[in-house]
């Protein structure tokens, strides 16, 4: 996924390029656009109901450690 990315939206780019932020910054902005920033997941018994090759990822599009939250909203019967 990186590879691919990387190949797509290239970093340092000058046409993807905010004044303050960085060489990385614009080039994230539009990859994001670009992937899912919300998930659904099947619950059954208490545990994700992925199948065997399934699972979830989290992609950081920048270089630099950023700090990020994982929002959980649980909609359903108890």
């Amino acid at each position: 996924m990186e590879t691919f990315m990387s190949k797509l939206v290239q970093d340092g780019d000058p046409s993807f390029r905010h004044q303050d932020e960085g060489d990385d910054d614009m080039p994230a902005h539009i990859r994001m656009a670009l992937t899912a920033v919300s998930l659904t997941i099947p619950v059954s018994k208490g545990r994700a109901a992925l199948g065997i090759w399934q699972g979830v990822y989290l992609y950081e599009h920048r270089y630099a450690p950023m700090q990020r939250r994982v929002m959980l909203h649980v909609v359903g019967e108890a």
